[in-house]
């Protein structure tokens, strides 16, 4: 269908040809403070929510696309069209519909229908939605026309230009909590916001009358430093200045029509979406000391029909590189994931066990936590090690150090093609063995680290000599070689997939947290730093869970941590790679923190979710 092109005008309460829709944004449901003299008009909770008709799944005719041209401007939103027996209906992902239009998902028990709230005259709207394996859709065919919204599809690109809107009054406002800024508009109008650091932009798709920046006069409040305010043709800018500790929250409501900011500590709107079967978005403030801390996670049933678990990387050649699990999270088709192991920042090596289908791709190292678990759902929590042992045909037996790893350690380690086509040494004064059907084939000195890259044999591995030149005489080629590989426990190598990272936090309900058996610094053990953790619920469902800071800006300890995971219900508990590794993703967006400043990482844990039509 490319090429093709449809256009259709919508205007409030006029007939249409085609149904067109769109998406919606994961955001969650606002509490709304009505009793403000702010407000005006303000919307009952009482009147029953506008419901729309749920469709049967895609049908095998239907029209999809990458890039969402609104109001002119090209963003990158992934959309499907697909036909009914009634018209033409279009759906955007929904974290597409966050970034561009502002909607908001409020909480809901139904994966199918999602309700939202995005300038809501009376009531909330509930939108059917459109589940991939990858991506999730809302159809808004009536959303669009309820606001008038001209749409036009060609080729990949779904065009949107929304009412010419103006931004008629802004105010600003103190509250015992913090700041509000209200900016009303004459009617609907589509933002988008992007927060770094201090500083907050909202862009609103209005033009702002000059009567209105002569009125406004901004003034420092408990949160904001200052705001400014920026017009061009049909856009405004307003730039907010904010303390180190604030948060925000943008929300719309109607009669009249406004967009609000609240500035305030506890901004973290509460929820519980059932994304798709199986799988649950939930963020909450959670009581931590003295305070609370905003916390987003994701809850997962692993024994859902078709929902898989797998380890991810982001380059499936070779164990060496990172990049952010957005990145890697949508190059490995997943619908969710949530950072993994440790790795080495400089080389972009692995530290730790990764095993994918029974593969070590990378092994574990220095007896750290892990997790395992299976197809059917069983899960495995404990600290991992695996022991390796050559034996020459002459009876000689060298205990191995590591399997795949970029931990350099004294000894004998061996690297399979799992780890990638080649091998770059890693040490000064590497002795190589080159080992194909199990036989010696050959021995290669490299006096420096990073000068040579060697091929793995593909029947076969290589064996990397450290500090260990007396080895060398007994491992000469033409020597036969048996090899023996055991995990403790033992059980752990009945499990497919793993990955590691550490400390183990807790298991069988007992906090089991002891920083220094797993050889972490002390330095390490003590910091507070932003947090994030796979654990198992009593039920057998786990959670993706994030943490970065408290109300009162401190980030938490390891002890703390593990604390507020019991206080989740959790069982057993692995700590995964936190700091600025921390990050959530769910269906094309990341929930816990901006990607502005998301690091690169090198693993993950990805959430799959069974192929549609």
């Amino acid at each position: 269908m490319a090429g093709f092109e449809q256009v259709v005008n919508w205007t409030r309460g006029s007939q249409f040809q085609i149904y067109l829709g769109g998406t919606g944004a994961l955001i969650g449901a606002i509490a709304l403070d009505w009793t403000n003299p702010i407000f005006s008009n303000p919307p009952s909770s009482r009147q029953a929510p506008i419901q729309i008709t749920q469709q049967p799944g895609f049908p095998m005719s239907f029209q999809q696309g990458t890039q969402l041209l609104l109001n002119s401007r090209n963003l990158p939103v992934p959309w499907v069209q697909w036909r009914t027996t009634v018209g033409n209906r279009i759906g955007i992902s929904d974290a597409g519909l966050l970034r561009a239009f502002g909607l908001q998902l409020l909480s809901t028990e139904s994966s199918s229908l999602q309700p939202i709230q995005w300038f809501n005259p009376t009531n909330q709207s509930v939108l059917s939605t459109r589940l991939t394996s990858t991506i999730r859709y809302l159809d808004v065919t009536d959303l669009a026309r309820q606001f008038g919204w001209q749409v036009m599809t060609s080729g990949t690109t779904l065009q949107v230009s929304t009412p010419a809107a103006r931004v008629v009054g802004i105010r600003q406002g103190k509250q015992p909590w913090g700041d509000r800024l209200v900016i009303e508009l004459d009617q609907p109008a589509p933002w988008q916001s992007d927060q770094v650091a201090q500083e907050l932009v909202l862009r609103i798709d209005a033009q702002l009358d000059p009567s209105v920046v002569q009125q406004f006069k901004s003034s420092p409040g408990i949160y904001i430093q200052s705001v400014q305010t920026e017009s061009s043709t049909n856009q405004t800018h307003l730039r907010l200045t904010l303390t180190a500790t604030a948060r925000t929250r943008i929300w719309s409501v109607s009669a009249p029509n406004r967009i609000v900011i609240d500035v305030r500590p506890d901004s973290l709107v509460e929820q519980s979406i059932l994304w798709a079967p199986g799988l649950r978005w939930r963020q909450q403030l959670l009581p931590s000391g003295s305070t609370r801390v905003p916390t987003v996670w994701l809850e997962i049933n692993p024994k859902q029909p078709g929902l898989m678990l797998q380890p991810i990387v982001p380059n499936p050649t070779s164990m060496q590189g990172t990049a952010p699990l957005a990145q890697t999270a949508q190059q490995t088709q997943v619908a969710a994931a949530i950072n993994g192991g440790f790795f080495n920042r400089n080389r972009q090596l692995p530290l730790g066990a990764i095993r994918l289908n029974g593969r070590w791709l990378s092994g574990p190292i220095l007896n750290r936590g892990a997790i395992a678990w299976d197809a059917t759902g069983n899960i495995k929590f404990g600290r991992l090690t695996l022991q390796e042992t050559i034996t020459s045909q002459t009876g000689q037996r060298f205990s191995l150090t590591h399997l795949n790893s970029g931990y350099i350690q004294a000894g004998i380690a061996r690297y399979t093609p799992d780890w990638g086509s080649t091998y770059t040494t890693l040490s000064d004064s590497e002795i190589i063995v080159f080992v194909q059907g199990n036989q010696i084939t050959g021995q290669q000195t490299i006096e420096k680290a990073g000068s040579v890259t060697v091929q793995i044999p593909l029947n076969g591995y290589i064996l990397v000599l450290r500090s260990l030149r007396s080895a060398a005489a007994a491992l000469m080629p033409g020597t036969a070689l048996q090899l023996e590989s055991l995990t403790h426990p033992a059980d752990f190598n009945a499990y497919p997939q793993t990955i590691a990272a550490g400390p183990l936090l807790i298991q069988n309900r007992q906090t089991v947290l002891d920083a220094k058996a797993e050889s972490f610094s002390n330095a390490f053990a003590n910091e507070a730093a932003s947090r994030s953790a796979i654990a198992q619920q009593a039920d057998g469902s786990l959670l993706l869970v994030t943490t970065h800071t408290r109300l009162d800006g401190t980030s938490l300890t390891l002890p703390e941590f593990a604390q507020l995971l019991q206080q989740m219900g959790a069982v057993n508990a692995l700590n995964l790679d936190g700091g600025s590794s921390t990050t959530l993703f769910l269906g094309g967006q990341l929930l816990d923190r901006s990607p502005r400043t998301a690091a690169r990482v090198h693993s993950g844990i990805g959430v799959l979710l069974p192929s549609t039509p």
